[in-house]
């Protein structure tokens, strides 16, 4: 292939990852951000809508003179994107097509990564909901998955779980197994650009992203993109060595935040009250299986039960705690509060503020604004897509 039908290409692939993202844009606008000259973005915006990928949608705002067209991308395009959204023992999925509007509601399975035929049963599983969708597999971009661990996303390798065939990443041995693209990436990394992207962290450069779930992970805005770190593992917020606790962590420490501040705690801790016979809405929440614990804990949360509200007013706090240290180091602009546990909503605040009133500079911490996500659970499924976006060229 020569260089200049590969720049072609790469062109095409960018107009699409910014009308993806802004949703529409005028050839000015386009062209501003690709950097590229307005005949040569009107020549690929017209290729784009003869296949069919783009469409014209109405004028946009007048900035002096005639007012420019707008372009998004063609809702009736018939291309999909599988997302795969895992936590240590569930694993969500759903498709979407690249207006991200849901084709097959989330489908649900419990996973636990650490069995050793953890990715086989994961195959089983996005096979069963392509056959669900009745989607040609022709039709399909390929399969964007976030997970929890030691991932690295340009090895395509989880060094914490999920361990195959010695001579195969992981992320090859699925897209040879499932004879689709797969592209993996850490969960809390993803979320980060979720909020990027579609979220709270839109349009600001210096954002912490903290991703409560079955662990509790960071992801970091730094200057408007995420920042990695040299080998791509920053931002392991729940093994700072802050817990009171002498719990030995996943990780084989004692010590770390993690133990006190994970949902999968907070639910342990909510067993335990209903089993010392605490007055809690819980223990009839937990005796019905058709919903997760975790589900169970969050929504007596929401309905402020007086024992969740308790045990996630100590975990917060610790959390809390532990963003007093990061905004002294990073002086970030908002903190988000994303992932599965940000379901709580503003229940997570007055904690979290309380600790970071009592360990952080004022003139520090009055610098930073904390915001409860907008996306909560589906900000590692929209990530999840996004990354089929990103490294697709929808030729």
């Amino acid at each position: 292939m020569s260089a200049t039908i590969k720049k072609a290409q790469r062109l095409r692939a960018d107009i699409i990852k910014l009308l993806y993202y802004k949703k529409k844009s005028s050839l000015t606008d386009l062209s501003k951000r690709t950097k590229k000259s307005l005949p040569l973005i009107t020549s690929t915006v017209n290729a784009l809508i003869e296949d069919g990928l783009i469409i014209e949608q109405g004028l946009a705002p007048s900035t002096g003179g005639r007012r420019p067209l707008n372009f998004l991308l063609n809702p009736d395009y018939k291309r999909y994107i599988i997302a795969v959204a895992m936590d240590q023992l569930t694993s969500q999925l759903t498709i979407y097509d690249l207006s991200n509007h849901q084709v097959l509601p989330t489908q649900v399975i419990d996973l636990d990564m650490t069995e050793s035929k953890s990715a086989d049963t994961l195959i089983a599983f996005i096979d069963d909901c392509i056959k669900k969708s009745t989607i040609d597999k022709e039709n399909l971009l390929g399969i964007g998955i976030g997970m929890p661990g030691f991932v690295n996303a340009e090895k395509g390798m989880n060094y914490s779980f999920m361990q195959v065939e010695n001579d195969i990443s992981l992320q090859d041995y699925l897209a040879k197994k499932l004879s689709l693209p797969v592209y993996i990436d850490n969960d809390s990394s993803l979320i980060a650009l979720a909020e990027l992207n579609f979220g709270e962290a839109r349009n600001l450069k210096d954002v912490l992203v903290v991703n409560i779930g079955w662990g509790t992970g960071l992801g970091m805005i730094i200057n408007g993109k995420l920042y990695r770190g040299s080998s791509g593992y920053a931002g392991e917020f729940s093994h700072i060595p802050l817990s009171n606790s002498n719990a030995l962590c996943s990780c084989g420490k004692r010590g770390c935040l993690e133990v006190e501040t994970s949902l999968l705690v907070m639910v342990q801790k909510a067993e335990a009250a209903v089993k010392n016979g605490e007055e809690t809405s819980l223990k009839t929440l937990f005796n019905d299986k058709s919903k997760s614990l975790v589900d169970h804990f969050l929504n007596a949360v929401v309905k402020q039960d007086p024992v969740a509200i308790s045990i996630l007013a100590d975990a917060a706090f610790q959390i809390g705690k532990g963003l007093a240290t990061l905004i002294h180091i990073m002086n970030p602009e908002r903190i988000v509060l994303s992932g599965r546990g940000a379901k709580a909503g503003k229940m997570l605040l007055p904690p979290i503020q309380q600790a970071i009133n009592e360990f952080c500079i004022p003139r520090v911490a009055e610098q930073t604004e904390i915001k409860c996500s907008s996306l909560s659970d589906q900000a590692e499924l929209l990530a999840a897509a996004s990354l089929m976006v990103e490294n697709s060229l929808f030729e």
